[in-house]
């Protein structure tokens, strides 16, 4: 489970998360929506121990991610995270970059790597691609290997920070079916997303964030069809 306790995050004087709660259980998918500059993305890195935060704690399966004494190191081996950019290593194909990371951070050996790589980029649907170079994909390729990428540690939870904004309109859909299945799969994702569809077909519930708080949250398909929050109503109004 991971679970925010009245986070607060702040860049200088701006104050970026102003008090969450939030409990992701087990198998969970967890939508989070809201305008831009309200605290999702920041949210993201703060429970991967990206950016530190000066108020709350934030758990990952009873460890506590802001303590001095955790290995982050460790713990994001739990945490698999796909950015809006997909940051694959140019000069290595492919498999080379599913690879790398359970060769240097697991210590497994080459061939071992070699092989978890395949298979993840087999399980997005990219299996026939394993020895083309990045630039060769298309983005929505692209955004499949970064998750196979996270996938190749095996991680008990997935953040997703707006995988599919960054790409033409006609490439989301491969990526977000990539999402879906491993929703069906039984993975615990936290998904911060502007594909309206997705939150409400996939997730279990929904968090609208509001300059800075979650300001409503509660099962996708009554908060998106019924939203209680005059701010959610109008997002939603300008987001369909």
């Amino acid at each position: 489970m991971i679970e925010l306790k009245n986070i607060h995050k702040s860049f200088g004087d701006l104050k970026v998360l102003k008090g969450i709660d939030l409990k992701v259980k087990n198998k969970e998918v967890l939508s989070v929506i809201g305008a831009s500059g309200s605290g999702k993305s920041t949210m993201l890195y703060c429970i991967n121990g990206l950016e530190p935060i000066q108020g709350g704690s934030i758990s990952v399966d009873g460890v506590v991610v802001n303590d001095k004494a955790t290995d982050l190191n460790k713990l994001r081996q739990k945490i698999g995270m796909v950015f809006q950019q997909w940051n694959s290593f140019p000069h290595l194909t492919a498999l080379e970059n599913v690879a790398l990371a359970p060769r240097v951070v697991k210590g497994l050996s080459k061939n071992e790597a070699k092989e978890i790589a395949a298979k993840q980029l087999a399980h997005v649907g990219i299996g026939d691609k394993l020895d083309v170079y990045p630039s060769a994909l298309s983005g929505g390729q692209q955004q499949r290997l970064a998750i196979a990428r996270a996938l190749a540690m095996e991680p008990k939870y997935m953040l997703f920070d707006e995988a599919t904004s960054a790409l033409d309109p006609e490439l989301v859909g491969e990526v977000l079916d990539t999402m879906r299945m491993l929703a069906s799969e039984g993975m615990t994702m936290i998904v911060v997303t502007h594909e309206m569809g997705f939150a409400r077909d996939v997730s279990d519930r929904v968090a609208f964030f509001h300059e800075g708080r979650v300001e409503e949250i509660g099962p996708a398909k009554t908060v998106l069809s019924s939203p209680k929050s005059e701010h959610l109503q109008k997002f939603l109004a300008k987001v369909h």
